[in-house]
């Protein structure tokens, strides 16, 4: 029996997973090839967690923590590549263990979400799973590639529908910049039309922050990918809120962004606009410079 939770190498979570209790599911993350992305590169290896592990962690949480707890968070990165009857069985203890839980959330790349299928899908959903994290970054897939994602446009819209079809909440995220000074129009461009295709229920915003460790890095250095000014982030922004056909929740709640745009589309976006075209009347040296970020 554990005397506490356990947890091995970077632990992640959305901003909205601030109050959620971490139990950890998976190690690290079994596709860990994203130029980009910093968080797995020295390890550790992929490991899904052993289901009996997953369950001790649970409940010396319910046995030991004096608060209520409303929401659960699993981490580490692609959760939803669990055997569907292992999560299956999670979900429903975890139900168990805490009755008055609000909603049970993972993240989830497209790739595996697509491989799940929608029988699958469908059991998870009824066992509890609330809310699934997808990195979509971009739409475009010369981008996607690029960055080594593992998926495509079509991947992601398939992957974004089959949430969608099961009911199961959609938090996509958007990576601003991330097509650099050479590709910033074809990624506004096709990100917009996978996102209206998809319709997710949160559209949340993040800024391309170039990252220790990380292939692109070396792009960046030998002039092959540069960086977007602030003024082109807050352009991208611009075009990317003016130009969504959706009904999501726009949440830019990260600390790589230079401004907060918040709002649901497309009753708010008048106002996120103006927002943005404030911003973009400030000079560039009043927001943050660019730097090399460790986390």
């Amino acid at each position: 029996m554990t005397n506490g939770l356990r947890y091995k190498g970077p632990i992640y979570r959305p901003p909205s997973e601030a109050y959620s209790l971490l139990v950890q599911a998976t190690i690290g993350c079994p596709w860990n090839k994203c130029t980009f992305c910093m968080i797995y590169k020295k390890g550790p290896k992929f490991k899904i967690r052993p289901v009996e592990e997953i369950k001790e962690d649970l409940l010396w949480a319910k046995n030991n923590y004096q608060y209520p707890i409303n929401a659960v968070f699993f981490p580490s990165g692609n959760t939803i590549i669990m055997k569907t009857e292992d999560f299956v069985e999670i979900l429903k203890y975890t139900k168990k263990l805490f009755p008055n839980l609000k909603r049970i959330t993972i993240y989830g790349s497209a790739q595996y979400i697509v491989k799940k299928g929608l029988d699958d899908l469908k059991k998870i959903a009824k066992a509890g799973l609330s809310r699934i994290h997808v990195g979509l970054e971009s739409g475009d897939d010369i981008i996607l590639k690029k960055v080594k994602k593992g998926s495509t446009q079509e991947i992601q819209i398939k992957a974004g529908l089959l949430i969608k079809k099961v009911g199961i909440e959609l938090s996509e995220y958007v990576v601003l910049g991330l097509g650099g000074k050479k590709r910033t129009k074809e990624h506004i461009q096709e990100t917009i039309k996978t996102l209206n295709k998809i319709n997710p229920d949160f559209i949340r915003i993040r800024t391309f922050l170039p990252k220790i460790n990380t292939p692109i890095l070396e792009e960046i250095k030998f002039g092959e990918f540069q960086i977007l000014s602030p003024h082109e982030v807050l352009s991208e922004t611009y075009n990317l809120i003016k130009n969504l056909k959706v009904t999501s929740q726009i949440t830019s709640d990260h600390y790589t962004n230079y401004i907060g745009v918040n709002g649901r589309l497309p009753e708010d976006r008048k106002l996120m606009l103006q927002t943005i075209q404030k911003a973009v009347k400030k000079d560039e040296s009043s927001f943050r410079e660019i730097y090399i970020g460790n986390q």
